[in-house]
């Protein structure tokens, strides 16, 4: 859970006209501080990432929606067997 801090910087940031992603950027930054502070719910960048910008979904940010997973298909999709 976002801190109160953080969702009031992000509303800051949509009340000053800022883009979807600097107000998510608050949302990240908070999960940024957790994973320096040793939180085991975040064990790396992109996983911090991750998580802010889904907090970030959750308070009302307009982010697009995430890109789906990337399957591959083919011949290439059964080498390594």
């Amino acid at each position: 859970m976002p801190l109160k801090k953080t969702i009031e910087q992000a509303d800051a940031d949509k009340q000053a006209g800022k883009s979807p992603s600097t107000q998510a950027g608050e949302f990240i930054k908070a999960e940024m501080e957790e994973l320096k502070e040793g939180n085991p719910r975040v064990q790396s960048r992109k996983q911090a990432i991750a998580i802010g910008f889904a907090e970030a979904r959750k308070h009302g940010v307009k982010l697009p929606k995430p890109p789906p997973p990337k399957v591959m298909r083919g011949r290439g999709a059964n080498r390594g067997r």
